[in-house]
């Protein structure tokens, strides 16, 4: 009999950074391969996704530049911080990714790490790069929908609102 265990995730880390740079227009999840002592160094959060970003080579997609931070009582068998990692995703899933990306000014960007169901997972997403103009303006659109739940609220519990 199968638990619930496999819906439950366990983050490690967000790059909230891209979400502000990136409009996302679609989201996978794949599978990351890693040697023994990467996973020892995710379990303990030491990782950063803030210069990573993912590629295809040789019918393949790669993570480059994901920093995972050597394990503290790794010897010999440690690993490189700044390796590449190859994501482990459907064929069909690759085949779509590659053709929307091939349009071009869509690219590939980790927006999170998580462990779901003791395997290490990436969040993935096709992502179209924001301008300066529409990075002012979704900051202020999301501004001017706090300032409506805001007072939506005080008319809700009957409380005059600010003029």
């Amino acid at each position: 009999m199968g638990t619930s265990s496999a819906a439950e995730r366990t983050l490690i880390a967000a790059n909230r950074q891209a979400r502000h740079d990136y409009a996302v227009l679609k989201t996978y999840e794949a599978g990351i391969v890693l040697a023994g002592t990467e996973v020892k160094s995710l379990r303990a959060g030491r990782v950063s996704l803030v210069d990573a970003f993912a590629q295809e080579r040789d019918g393949e997609i790669m993570l480059y530049g994901l920093h995972i931070a050597e394990y503290g009582y790794g010897s010999w068998t440690n690993h490189a911080p700044r390796r590449t990692r190859k994501l482990l995703l459907r064929r069909v899933e690759i085949a779509r990714i590659l053709d929307r990306t091939r349009e071009g000014g869509i690219t590939l960007v980790p927006l999170s790490m998580y462990f779901s169901g003791g395997w290490a997972k990436v969040e993935l997403a096709l992502a179209k790069g924001r301008r300066s103009y529409d990075k002012r303006q979704v900051l202020a659109e999301r501004d001017a929908n706090r300032e409506i739940a805001r007072e939506l609220g005080r008319r809700l519990k009957g409380r005059p609102g600010r003029r």
